[in-house]
């Protein structure tokens, strides 16, 4: 489980970060990215936020806790690579159900280097 500090908590959190960040996609996942920046009075520390959406598109429920498993493993390696300033939703397709931990890893992180690399100016 990722520590609470990792994780996006309301729906406006995730709402705020689909429809107000940058988004990229791969064979098997959706990333969306948005920076953030403490507001006033809020103290942003720990690191990056992420949120997960896998919906029954994906399969069972077995099939979707466990692809929820793999997803938040890959997040919580991530943690330690990205910044504090950023908030991340990841949507998981249904070919996503059939992903191994390595595909949904990789799919990730190259659709967060895209994001980041479009990103930097």
């Amino acid at each position: 489980m990722l520590p609470k500090e990792h994780r996006l908590s309301t729906p406006s959190d995730f709402s705020r970060t689909i429809r107000g960040g940058r988004r990229a996609s791969s064979r098997t996942v959706v990333v969306h990215l948005r920076h953030t920046q403490a507001e006033p009075g809020e103290a942003r520390c720990g690191g990056p936020r992420f949120g997960l959406i896998v919906s029954k598109a994906v399969g069972n429920a077995v099939v979707r806790h466990r692809t929820s498993r793999r997803l938040r493993h890959v997040c919580g390696a991530l943690a330690q690579e990205l910044g504090d300033d950023c908030d991340i939703v990841i949507r998981a397709l249904p070919r996503a159900g059939d992903a191994s931990w390595n595909e949904l890893e990789r799919d990730v992180r190259k659709t967060l280097r895209k994001l980041r690399g479009s990103n930097r100016e």
